[in-house]
């Protein structure tokens, strides 16, 4: 139970392109559309070489009561938050980030959520190698740095998720990032270098 209430609260992004979201069956419909993006097809396909089967209903759109826009939960899959959707590019981030913490999920074999370093780590990951933190998306967020905005919005980003987190206080969660900051960034496996 811990370990699914870490997930959820900690899910990992925030919408930012507006407040009207679609519907859970407007966003399923999104997210069919995502499968057949060819970074989800490709982080889908190592999943299952990893030994993570990805069912039909792995990935899936839900009504989300926080201000987050989905989550990734070990046993359960992947929720997209509908309300929180308003283009297919955001749905396919989400898949996108989200696959990327079921990946690290399935190949670690022993990650704990509940470890804020664990935690840390896997945002890390999927901030750097989702393109969250493309600089097209970070004007549309209202961030104007051009130069060195990747890592500082991965930063940002991975302290928002990993403070949500009931077991890492502010203090903890940066402890946590800063330690792991340099493996965990250049790790950029299934990926030979970050897309």
């Amino acid at each position: 139970m811990a370990e699914e209430s870490v997930a959820k609260s900690a899910s990992k992004g925030f919408s930012s392109y507006g407040n009207g979201g679609r519907t859970v069956e407007e966003c399923q419909d999104m997210i069919q559309r995502s499968l057949r993006t060819p970074t989800v097809r490709f982080l889908r396909e190592h999943l299952e070489k990893a030994g993570c089967v990805v069912v039909d209903n792995f990935i899936k759109a839900v009504h989300c009561d926080k201000q987050i826009s989905g989550g990734y939960v070990r046993g359960e899959g992947i929720m997209v938050c509908s309300n929180h959707m308003n283009i297919q590019d955001e749905v396919n981030q989400v898949v996108i980030h989200e696959l990327i913490h079921a990946y690290d999920d399935c190949r670690a074999g022993n990650l704990d959520w509940a470890n804020c370093a664990h935690h840390a780590c896997s945002e890390i990951r999927a901030g750097h190698l989702s393109g969250d933190c493309h600089y097209k998306r970070e004007l549309l967020r209202g961030f104007m740095k051009i130069r060195g905005h990747e890592q500082e919005c991965v930063r940002r980003r991975v302290m928002k998720s990993v403070i949500a987190n009931p077991y890492c206080s502010e203090a903890a969660a940066k402890d946590a990032m800063e330690a792991v900051w340099d493996i965990c960034y250049n790790d950029t496996k299934p990926f030979d270098r970050a897309p």
